[in-house]
């Protein structure tokens, strides 16, 4: 009878072919392990609590609890009014042109009651110190956007002290012309979004 030789290759490439087969097996005899996934169904590897490397070295102490800033931003189909919260404070930002005609800092009569409804957050909230800053694009003079941005901030701020009516109340107004865009000067849609005027206060806790 001949016998025939099997060289070690041969027999590697036998093992891992029968290897790879009682893996499918497995799998399909356990049909709650989904396909693909047959690595974890293998046991946790155990973490030896004693290890030292998993210890405070002595001396050493744990850094101070930190909390996340999380925000949220919430901005209205047209992009009109947009409202972003943060753990320290709120922000409405709204574009000018439902503020004020064109070239104007005289407010709408819409105008007015989009404000009297940021005056109720605010009041709310307890909000107690309140930034109003006003912003345009970058069309016309610099100068003349410091003026015009800073009219309309004026012009917001009037309104929510009448609505407030709280001495306690303090304000922060400031016009930035086209200063801190939020979006590109290049198109109008971007210079839409840049012409704005943002309302903010810190949170308190109630």
């Amino acid at each position: 009878m001949k016998r025939t030789r099997l060289t070690l290759p041969l027999i590697l490439a036998t093992t891992t072919v029968l290897l790879v087969t009682a893996t499918v097996a497995h799998a399909e005899d356990d049909p709650s392990v989904p396909p693909g996934t047959e690595a974890s169904a293998s046991a946790p590897v155990e973490v030896d609590p004693n290890d030292p490397d998993l210890k405070i070295p002595e001396g050493a102490t744990l850094a101070e609890p930190k909390v996340l800033d999380i925000k949220t931003v919430v901005e209205e189909q047209s992009g009109d009014e947009r409202r972003e919260d943060t753990n320290a404070d709120v922000k409405f930002a709204l574009q000018a042109e439902v503020l004020f005609p064109k070239g104007s800092a005289s407010l709408t009569s819409e105008a007015k009651a989009r404000i009297a409804v940021i005056a109720d957050e605010i009041e709310a909230q307890g909000g107690s110190a309140v930034r109003v800053f006003g912003f345009t694009d970058n069309l016309g003079s610099a100068s003349s956007g410091d003026v015009l941005s800073k009219e309309r901030a004026n012009a917001v701020h009037d309104i929510l002290v009448s609505e407030l009516n709280d001495p306690d109340v303090t304000f922060e107004v400031r016009g930035y012309g086209e200063e801190y865009p939020i979006s590109s000067n290049a198109t109008e849609a971007g210079r839409k979004k840049n012409r704005r005027v943002e309302v903010s206060f810190p949170r308190t806790d109630n």
